[in-house]
């Protein structure tokens, strides 16, 4: 029997990602030369309300761009032919050489998507710096990463599962943690 709690709901996400939009602008001393790049896939719907705070603070738009890491994770000869991820593709709207990237995603577990999504950004242009925000960042780190912003820090034991829903996927903003018995 497994058991369901609510970490965070609706408001504290917002809450969580205008601290973060803040944060952004503030370390980087402004937007500028900055693309915000959401992992997919609830990683690019966060970047977008990123972008929209950010605008709403700096009023500027900023670019905002998708990354497709499938054929970078380390874990597909692992995978069965039926367990293979589908291919999306990634859509940057400008060139990143030279610019801020800042990565985005929902959840940081071992750092494995985050070190596919590197390699996958490099394959890209060649960034004068990466950034890493995350809504919620569980520790287990298995490689050397760490996030620049970070909405939540929630230390899980590896029996516990975090859940990051969105509306424009699951209809509903929150995340769960989940505990098997």
């Amino acid at each position: 029997m497994s058991k369901t709690r609510v970490l965070m709901d609706k408001d504290a996400i917002r809450r969580a990602l205008t601290r973060i939009a803040h944060e952004i602008i503030e370390r980087n001393k402004g937007v500028n030369d900055c693309i915000l790049v959401g992992i997919k896939t609830r990683g690019v719907y966060l970047a977008q309300r990123l972008a929209e705070k950010i605008g709403q603070i700096e009023q500027v738009q900023i670019p905002v761009g998708e990354l497709d890491i499938t054929l970078y994770r380390d874990d597909l000869s692992y995978k069965s032919e039926d367990e293979q991820p589908l291919y999306k593709g990634s859509n940057l709207p400008t060139d990143i050489t030279g610019k801020i990237v800042v990565l985005v995603d929902d959840v940081l577990y071992t750092g494995r998507t985050v070190r596919a999504a590197l390699d996958a950004l490099i394959d890209q242009g060649r960034p004068a710096r990466i950034q890493l925000a995350v809504l919620v960042d569980l520790g287990h780190r298995e490689l050397p990463i760490r996030p620049d912003f970070v909405g939540k820090n929630v230390p899980t034991s590896k029996e516990e599962l975090i859940a990051v829903q969105v509306e424009e996927v699951d209809e509903v903003d929150q995340v769960e943690i989940r505990q098997g018995s």
